[in-house]
């Protein structure tokens, strides 16, 4: 039997859906609108495009609408992968909870943030029954409830807020919102086409699978050699990091259809989730080829197929009373996650909260999903399904917006990294030490090179590293780190003298390729890096041990080596044996005065002592914690 392939397939849509998804970015960037969410215009181009540009014959839809499908599966994937698995893990309340202890806990408030959400859009369903007819008051208010992690993230990781107490909060409510709204989707869906059913218990067997595959993951993670076999074809033709995961994808995705097609939904995002579970979320090298697969090409297409196929004329069944209805349910949308946020008020005051409560307001791709699904099920109308996605663009234009104008970024304010020199280096360095969510800014004398630096997002100001009047703009503080790198090793040595004299400044690292400047800086105390050895270093780790070198250098996102001093009283003389560290945490060398020694199982930890810890982000701020 042969392999026959047709030629007669029209490529034209296709070319034009990704030919609005390649462009859309760049106008973005053109135009400099970084912060305005891609797919809002995609969903924009795509409404255009569909209705004044193309037709497209019933074959190219119905191919067009399989790779849109296939981009909502990769796009909820990605949701349950967004959720940190690790940080819920370590807010299960293990202590007597009294109020103190509630309201610190993130996972206690966020979801109580979720439930009081989820009463307020109940009431607020019911009340917007009386302006238009609504088939499901439940099923409408579950889709008011969600959120969108996919937003909060990026807006509080730009600000630098990830991994504040303030941030946790707010990632937290945002991830349990997802999972709970995810699940009530599901199981309302299910009973809605089949009525309460014994089929219904069938749902239960995706948990069922989530659990036995997270147990063979456990077992077969550690066994011997498979990382090495692993790192051998996960390049060139093999990929087979990649073709495991979009089969773990599509086992769950077949589960969930043999289960029903509502059931899809939470298949997709259960596969995310438990993936969640092993990479902690970290961007290893395996999610960067993900990433480029979902948001480079399937998820792109469903949003584009959103716009495609939204009919503005469904809003005529609302006739005059549109524009009151549109309004209400914005209104309704904001209201149903302020006043929840409310409950932050102590711990951070009004206007954190509120800002908080804006931000958890965004909405996106799941409310887009969960309205087509009821348009489907047919407890959703026309008219409303195109209210949801107007107010999916709505909210996720306003909402960071509101965030941000209520709490502006302070840039110089708290510990920051200071960068002298805007070169190639620096912007590598400052993007690299943002995705561990710390905060950096370049200074460049340039204007031409300061433009183009900031013209790339990052923060950057305009001076001479010799300006000593520069340094009170910036605010340089004794616990910021000021790297000097301008591509010379006399003005490097010019700029930190100047920092070690006129500031006294102790956190300055710069480097150099000259054995007499080297030893000048060492003599001002500044840390100077040989780029000789540097070099020499890591070619000699690629020959003599490569893979360790390749695992370390691809995956420098999830984990970090971090110094820990330890001040809990309750530490003091306790064995390392004795201390629950955190499963991804690794305990490498103690420091005790000017002695440095690796530890076992038999060593006294002393108040005063500095670790040094080699984990995840998670497992690092869980250390802290205990020990700190």
């Amino acid at each position: 039997m042969i392999l026959s392939i047709s030629f007669h397939f029209d490529y034209l849509p296709l070319m034009v859906v990704l030919g609005i998804a390649w462009f859309t970015p760049l106008l973005l960037s053109g135009v400099r609108l970084h912060k305005v969410p891609s797919v809002i215009v995609e969903i924009i181009f795509g409404f255009v495009a569909g209705h004044y540009f193309i037709n497209i014959s019933a074959d190219s839809l119905h191919i067009l609408r399989f790779l849109a499908l296939s981009g909502f599966v990769f796009l909820m994937f990605l949701s349950g992968l967004e959720i940190d698995m690790d940080q819920i893990i370590a807010s299960l309340p293990r202590r007597k909870i009294n109020v103190s202890r509630y309201l610190t806990n993130p996972l206690l408030v966020g979801l109580t943030h979720f439930i009081v959400a989820l009463v307020l859009s109940f009431f607020a369903a019911w009340m917007l029954s009386d302006m238009i007819e609504i088939k499901s008051v439940w099923y409408f208010s579950l889709i008011m409830v969600t959120t969108s992690v996919g937003i909060i993230l990026p807006v509080l990781k730009n600000r630098g807020e990830i991994n504040t107490r303030f941030g946790q909060m707010l990632i937290i409510a945002a991830a349990v919102a997802d999972i709970f709204s995810i699940l009530f989707f599901t199981f309302t869906a299910s009973i809605l086409k089949n009525g309460f059913h014994f089929d219904l218990l069938l749902i239960l067997a995706l948990f069922v699978v989530f659990y036995i595959f997270y147990r063979i993951g456990q077992r077969i993670k550690n066994i011997p050699g498979l990382k090495k076999v692993s790192y051998q074809l996960s390049h060139a033709a093999s990929q087979i990091n990649v073709r495991s995961i979009i089969l773990l994808i599509l086992v769950f995705v077949v589960i969930a259809q043999y289960i029903g097609e509502e059931v899809i939904l939470l298949g997709s995002f259960l596969s995310g989730l438990l993936l969640s579970a092993f990479l902690h979320k970290g961007r290893s090298l395996v999610m960067v080829k993900l990433d480029g697969m979902g948001y480079g090409f399937f998820i792109p297409i469903f949003f584009v197929m959103v716009g495609f196929e939204f009919d503005p004329s469904s809003f005529s069944e609302f006739e005059s009373s549109l524009v009151y209805f549109l309004v209400a349910l914005l209104i309704a949308l904001f209201l149903i996650k302020l006043i929840p946020s409310l409950i932050w008020r102590p711990l951070f005051g009004m206007r954190r909260a509120i800002s908080g409560g804006f931000l958890m307001s965004s909405r996106l791709s799941l409310i887009i999903a969960a309205s087509a699904i009821g348009l489907d099920l047919g407890v959703i109308s026309p008219g409303i399904n195109a209210s949801f996605v107007m107010m999916a663009v709505a909210t996720c234009l306003l909402s960071p917006v509101m965030f941000n104008a209520l709490l502006p970024v302070r840039v110089l304010e708290g510990a920051k990294t200071i960068i002298i020199g805007g070169s190639s280096t620096a912007v590598l360095l400052a993007r690299r030490m943002h995705l561990h969510e710390k905060k950096v800014i370049i200074v460049e004398k340039d204007p031409a090179r300061y433009k183009e630096i900031k013209e790339k997002g990052l923060w950057v100001f305009l001076g001479d590293g010799l300006d000593v009047g520069l340094y009170a703009r910036i605010k340089l503080r004794p616990e910021d780190y000021v790297l000097v790198e301008c591509g010379s090793n006399k003005v490097n040595l010019a700029v930190s003298s100047l920092l070690r004299t006129e500031f006294l400044h102790e956190k300055i690292i710069t480097r150099t390729d000259n054995f007499h400047f080297e030893r000048k800086l060492k003599q001002m105390g500044v840390d100077a890096i040989d780029i000789r050895r540097v070099m020499a270093t890591t070619i000699e780790n690629l020959i003599i041990r490569p893979t360790t070198y390749h695992d370390l250098v691809e995956s420098f996102e999830n984990f970090s080596l971090d110094e820990i001093s330890v001040g809990n009283k309750d530490i003091d003389g306790r064995q390392v044996k004795s201390i629950p560290f955190h499963n991804d945490a690794i305990l490498m060398i103690i420091k005790r005065g000017n002695s440095s020694y690796i530890p076992h199982g038999e060593s006294y930890l002393r108040t005063g002592d500095v670790l040094h810890v080699f984990g995840t982000a998670t497992a690092l701020e869980d250390t802290r914690k205990k020990v700190g």
